[in-house]
């Protein structure tokens, strides 16, 4: 009976916590603060000052600084006014959802000051749009698999060539997964995703040769919740996600540069990252050497015989 009630409430509670981590982040979008920029006449600029809420953040700037501002990312999207009409000029860059509320906010705002306006934004394809988190959640998976394979077949010292050789494979396929869809990659972008897959994989490894296939607790846990997350942008989340979820995720790092990269955008804080991944992937994986095999269940076979564990066993024998 005990162990009913012990089941029943675990499952409860992983449920919850679950829901808490992946769908509420999604239930609780708002926005907040979005940056966008618009380039208007003095005595519009002034109207478009007043529109200003909690929700998004107007700033008023030039032409030139506007479209510098887009290209680094920096706002979501830029309004230029003039006397015939009004110009909305996106990023493919900045992440779709940011881009979708920078579009309705500055048409209504263009629609207020009574002028006709239109969009400016390179095309971007379903699959584009699609790539950046699906790629970072399969090499993710990629690495994982390899992993516990790799303790649940008993692999013996072979971990780093197979977490390695893991992450090759797994970028080739995903590039040529994305290449079907029809998304077109640059040299810096494929570099990327090989950078991504080594750090994953790395530290995959690591934390599967230390804790064995418990490792799934933790990596299965951060590949539920953190896709939910990475998807979004930081001021449509809920501020108590923002800071606990989207602070220090890796699927948000892999995926804003990737999509960046695809788009002949910049990055540098993104390198840093899975830099430093990979280093404490391959620390883990360095410390200790096993000269055995793991077991699936995490315990070593220190070879101690099975009589030696029965005091008095080995004296037992007869006359």
């Amino acid at each position: 009976m005990r162990t009913a009630l012990v089941t029943a409430v675990a499952g409860a509670v992983v449920a919850f916590l679950l829901g808490l981590l992946t769908f509420g982040v999604q239930a609780t979008v708002h926005p907040h603060d979005v940056p966008l920029a618009v380039v208007a006449p003095p005595p519009i600029a002034e109207r478009v000052r007043a529109a200003d809420s909690p929700e998004v953040d107007i700033r008023v700037v030039g032409a030139d600084e506007a479209r510098i501002l887009l290209a680094d990312r920096e706002v979501y999207g830029v309004l230029e006014i003039a006397a015939s009409g009004a110009t909305i000029r996106l990023n493919p860059a900045v992440n779709p959802s940011g881009t979708q509320v920078a579009q309705q906010v500055l048409t209504g705002v263009a629609q207020g000051a009574g002028l006709p306006v239109r969009a400016e934004a390179p095309a971007v394809s379903a699959a584009d749009r699609t790539a950046p988190l699906a790629a970072s959640a399969l090499l993710w998976i990629g690495g994982m698999v390899a992993g516990v394979l790799f303790v649940v077949l008993k692999g013996g010292r072979f971990r780093l060539v197979s977490s390695l050789g893991a992450a090759v494979l797994t970028v080739g396929s995903v590039v040529g997964l994305l290449a079907w869809w029809g998304v077109s990659f640059t040299g810096a972008a494929v570099a990327f995703l090989f950078a991504v897959a080594g750090a994953f994989a790395l530290l995959q490894a690591g934390l599967f040769k230390h804790l064995g296939i418990r490792a799934m607790g933790i990596l299965g846990l951060l590949y539920l919740m953190a896709p939910a997350v990475a998807g979004q942008v930081p001021e449509l989340l809920n501020p108590a996600y923002k800071v606990a979820l989207w602070s220090w995720t890796p699927f948000r790092f892999s995926t804003e540069g990737l999509r960046a990269l695809l788009h002949d955008g910049a990055i540098s804080t993104e390198w840093w990252v899975f830099a430093g991944i990979a280093v404490v992937g391959l620390v883990l994986v360095l410390a200790g050497q096993k000269t055995q095999p793991d077991r699936p269940d995490g315990v070593v076979d220190v070879g101690v015989d099975q009589a030696d564990g029965l005091p008095g066993a080995e004296r037992q024998h007869t006359a």
